[in-house]
């Protein structure tokens, strides 16, 4: 295991949380759909039990997401979540909102009453995908930082990076690339989470509106992925030269990138395909239930196809707008090999952890939900 090795493993592993992220964004998806698939109390309490019981999976992940990162590429965490603190904070805030609900939405004389409680869970599910998916897009786009290691021997303020300007972080909605992505994230969450509910819950009501529902949110996601998807491989792509390090624009990278290496591009077409399998699997078939599989797992290989693309074949993973060798690689922003190395051993673990996860999966949706199990559940939200 030599230092690029160690670069390398440790981006996949950064990339992988990040697609797990991106699926166990159903939670979100389902909760923004909470007014729009329920009717009446009993529907909605069957939505939120449903999406209650698999939050703080995706909660975990995204704080391990950010722990993995800080870790391993500590100049990005200082870079992305030190300068672009509005947007990341906004991220935050909101899965903080979601916490609050789910915990004290049933509770007995609270304040602010249930609903109050049932559209903070509205609003994670619409600000969590949105603006997750924004920031994600600056992996491909661009953000404005800039970075001076130079800055580590000032005695006043050693600060390596900082933002160029004074948005930090919200000036990422500003491009409209960044949108477009955090928008297919956006519906592509919402169809993880109708997908979720036809697995999950049986009602006769509920379902079939749901399976209308994937219809409506999957045609705006294929569309706005699609276009991000073309735009990005047709674009220009931040390459970095292997001998020099100097960063400079080149033609079709992440095409190329995908064409240098095979198996990204074997794993983003099996993920394509997964993904579409799973939608008309739902939307074809009325007793097919299974379609969140086929989509979950096509998600997290073509969104790990993705960001390995953003950081593999000399490319740099966080490209800077304001001053491109300020853009960070996998090699000037790391931590050191010693750190990185220690860090693979632990990581030996991590098949246990996913193995006692899908444990837990499996002895949650052991039945799925209805209404009359919720009436004689002592612990439901």
């Amino acid at each position: 295991m030599d230092y690029i090795f160690l670069q390398n493993y440790w981006w996949f592993l950064v990339s992988l949380l990040g697609a797990l992220l991106v699926f166990l964004l159903f939670v979100q998806g389902g909760n923004s759909l909470l007014f729009t698939l329920g009717r009446n109390d009993e529907e909605r309490a069957l939505l939120v039990n449903s999406t209650g019981r698999k939050w703080e999976f995706t909660f975990t992940t995204l704080v391990t997401f950010g722990g993995a990162f800080f870790a391993s590429f500590p100049l990005f965490y200082s870079t992305s979540f030190g300068g672009a603190y509005w947007l990341w904070m906004i991220i935050l805030f909101s899965f903080v909102l979601q916490a609050v609900s789910y915990e004290f939405q049933s509770k007995l004389g609270n304040l602010l009453g249930k609903h109050t409680y049932q559209w903070f869970l509205v609003i994670n599910g619409i600000v969590g995908p949105l603006l997750l998916g924004g920031a994600v897009a600056t992996f491909f786009t661009g953000s404005n930082f800039l970075v001076n290691k130079g800055n580590m021997g000032n005695e006043l303020m050693p600060v390596i990076s900082s933002w160029a300007n004074g948005w930090h972080g919200l000036d990422a909605l500003t491009n409209p690339w960044n949108l477009v992505l955090g928008f297919a994230v956006f519906f592509l969450a919402r169809l993880l989470g109708n997908l979720y509910f036809i697995n999950n819950i049986r009602d006769k009501d509920l379902i079939p509106r749901c399976r209308r529902q994937l219809i409506t949110d999957a045609i705006p996601f294929l569309i706005l992925f699609l276009a991000f998807v073309i735009r990005t491989l047709l674009a220009d792509g931040f390459a970095v030269n292997p001998e020099t390090k100097e960063v400079y624009m080149e033609p079709y990278k992440y095409f190329i990138n995908l064409m240098d290496i095979p198996l990204l591009l074997v794993l983003f077409l099996s993920g394509v395909v997964g993904v579409l399998w799973g939608i008309g699997r739902a939307v074809f078939s009325k007793t097919a239930t299974n379609g969140i599989w086929f989509t979950g797992i096509g998600v997290v290989l073509t969104v790990l196809a993705l960001l390995l693309c953003a950081g593999y074949n000399n490319t740099a993973y966080y490209p800077s707008t304001a001053d491109l060798q300020s853009s960070l690689t996998l090699a000037n922003s790391c931590s050191s090999e010693f750190t990185l190395r220690t860090m693979a051993y632990v990581s030996i673990l991590v098949p246990f952890v996913l193995a006692y996860i899908i444990y837990a999966w499996r002895a949650i949706d052991r039945k799925p939900i209805t209404a009359k199990e919720l009436e004689q559940d002592g612990h439901a939200y």
